[in-house]
């Protein structure tokens, strides 16, 4: 094992730019194991930027990870809206009761500013923070919900692909809202120093609703959406497929895609090379049950897979791994990384 020569920037940077990097980059993206290191509950820890500040510094240096993740949970944004936050014990929390009860309420809906969420406004201080501390050599990642993903907490599936389907006045309408308010998140944790924006987008995936309806609604909001984000973005569709739409997604103008565990790593490499990196797609769900042998296994297999040339970055499957992933498997993936993903990899 040679001896790591780039920071943790410069090696991102270096796959992204599709060349071989010293090895290949870790994101571990845990958000609730941060608690886990403090001794707190997961609403305690993300009471208080100050917290979660901690918690990334610790698990950057424990399994010497790539990157600092600065997503607290995905409903947050529906707090800034006015919805509710369910906390859990040993898992994410989730969105309450959707806050669009009836579909005319859409009509009225406005963006909710950024200045007067205060939940938000904690994320971009932990972002401020981790900033100063990373001085520059560790990537910042911040996080969205795409425009046309984001409905589905905000009113629930059925209703979401009723007006999708029947109600195009409701449906832009609503885009329009949630596009101001993504983009204005996004380059609020920009301005905050966030190095790239994963923007997290499931609805558009072909696992979810058919290429054909994609190209005529998420395919034309994520273009108009990354256009206006003042740094690069990873579209990531959270565990969902990603190669019926492969040829589509260049095109949106995003440097990254997180891959589905479902699909073939070879496959995703040949029909994204030198156009975006990929990132994945380790299984976070069996990474759960998986022993040592198991996940330096999978690393090994991954990394044979897609390092080759650059061009990948690797993760999890779903832009967040489990709570319950105990630490010798994630000890187990990071020394993988080191023994496998040093190039030239073999």
């Amino acid at each position: 094992m040679k001896a790591e020569s780039m920071t943790p920037i410069q090696r991102v940077l270096t796959a992204l730019s599709h060349k071989e990097p010293d090895r290949v980059p870790l994101f571990l993206l845990l958000t609730m194991h941060g608690a886990k290191e403090l001794g707190m509950s997961i609403k305690e820890y993300f009471s208080k930027p100050e917290n979660v500040v901690e918690g990334q510094i610790r698990l950057q240096k424990k399994y010497k990870n790539d990157c600092f993740y600065t997503f607290f949970y995905a409903p947050i944004e529906i707090e800034a809206f006015g919805g509710r936050v369910i906390f859990s014990e040993d898992g994410p929390p989730n969105s309450g009761m959707p806050f669009i009860r009836d579909v005319e309420q859409i009509m009225q809906l406005e963006a909710p500013k950024i200045s007067e969420s205060a939940m938000l406004q904690k994320v971009l201080e932990a972002t401020q923070k981790l900033k100063t501390i990373s001085a520059g050599d560790i990537p910042l990642i911040g996080v969205v919900m795409s425009p046309f993903s984001l409905p589905v907490m905000q009113m629930g599936f059925d209703k979401y692909l009723d007006i999708m389907h029947f109600r195009k006045d409701l449906f832009d309408h609503l885009m329009k809202v949630n596009e101001e308010f993504c983009v204005n998140w996004a380059n609020a944790q920009l301005d905050a120093g966030a190095t790239a924006i994963c923007y997290f987008d499931p609805v558009s995936s072909p696992t979810i609703i058919p290429r054909e309806k994609y190209i005529e609604t998420g395919f034309e909001i994520d273009k108009r959406t990354i256009n206006r984000i003042n740094g690069p973005t990873a579209t990531h569709f959270a565990s969902g497929n990603v190669l019926p739409v492969a040829d589509l997604l260049p095109q949106t103008g995003t440097a990254v895609i997180g891959a589905s565990s479902l699909e073939n790593l070879s496959d995703l490499k040949t029909a994204f090379r030198e156009k975006i990196t990929i990132l994945g797609n380790l299984n976070g769900i069996e990474m759960r049950r998986w022993t040592t042998e198991q996940a330096q296994g999978v690393v090994r297999a991954a990394i044979e897979k897609a390092a080759p040339g650059g061009g990948f970055i690797l993760s999890d499957n779903h832009g967040e791994i489990p709570y319950q992933v105990p630490d010798e498997v994630l000890h187990a993936i990071s020394d993988a990384v080191r023994e496998f993903g040093t190039y030239p990899v073999k």
